[in-house]
C-alpha cells in the first residue's frame, strides 16, 4: 500500500491504487514497457528461450529474442499523492495464457501493445479484453523497419470500435510510455463517465 505524504499534524492519506495490465502477443514489447516506465526496478519472470521451445514458440519477426516472460512483469508508477499505478505485464505465448485470468482480476484497464509486422498476433489480446468488458488502449510499438500504417488502418485491421484509443509509441522511451498510459487513463475516465 502507498501512503501519500501529508503535513505533520494531519493524518496520512491512503493513495488509491490502480491495477493496469500490459498485454499483447509474443515479443511486442510488454516487458520493455514495464521496465521503461516503472519507478522501481521491475520484477521480471523471464527465462531463456531454449531449443525445447522450437516448434512451440513462433519466433517469426522476433528471431533475435533470447528471453521470454513466463509469468508476469511488475512495475509501479506514482502519479501523485493520491494515485499509484501498478503495472502487470502478461506473458505472450499461448501456453501461458491461463495466467491472464488471474492477472486480470481487479484490473481497471489494459494496454494492448501491437507490432505492425505481426498484427494478427494481437487479435487474441484484443478479443480477450473485449469479451471481458475491460477497457483498453492499443499501443502500436514502432519497431525499426516495421511497416507504418495510419490509426484508421490499424483500427480497421484489428476491427476496433471508433472510441478505442490508438497510440503510436516506442516502448523504449519513457515519455512515449507515459503518453500511452495517459491515453489509457483518459479512456478509463471517459469509459466510466459514459456508463
Amino acid at each position: 500500500m502507498a501512503f501519500a505524504e501529508s503535513d505533520p499534524g494531519q493524518a496520512a492519506v491512503l493513495a488509491a491504487s490502480v491495477k493496469i495490465l500490459i498485454a499483447g502477443g509474443f515479443g511486442v514489447g510488454k516487458s520493455t514497457m514495464v521496465a521503461t516506465i516503472s519507478e522501481v526496478a521491475p520484477l521480471r519472470t523471464e527465462e531463456t528461450i531454449t531449443e525445447l521451445s522450437a516448434g512451440v514458440d513462433d519466433l517469426s519477426g522476433v528471431e533475435s529474442k533470447r528471453t521470454t516472460t513466463v509469468a508476469l512483469d511488475f512495475g509501479r508508477i506514482t502519479i501523485d499523492d493520491t494515485l499509484v499505478l501498478y503495472l502487470f505485464g502478461t506473458p505472450g505465448q499461448n501456453r501461458f495464457w491461463f495466467l491472464w485470468d488471474e492477472l486480470s482480476r481487479g484490473a481497471l484497464g489494459a494496454v494492448v501493445i501491437v507490432d505492425t509486422r505481426r498484427l494478427e498476433d494481437s487479435f487474441a489480446a484484443v478479443d480477450y479484453f473485449e469479451r471481458r468488458g475491460i477497457a483498453f488502449t492499443v499501443a502500436v510499438n514502432q519497431f525499426d523497419g516495421a511497416p507504418t500504417y495510419s490509426a484508421a488502418e490499424v483500427r480497421d485491421a484489428l476491427d476496433l470500435d471508433e472510441y478505442r484509443p490508438i497510440v503510436f509509441c516506442d516502448v523504449r522511451e519513457r515519455i512515449s510510455c507515459k503518453t500511452v498510459l495517459m491515453a489509457l487513463l483518459e479512456h478509463l475516465i471517459d469509459h466510466t463517465v459514459s456508463r
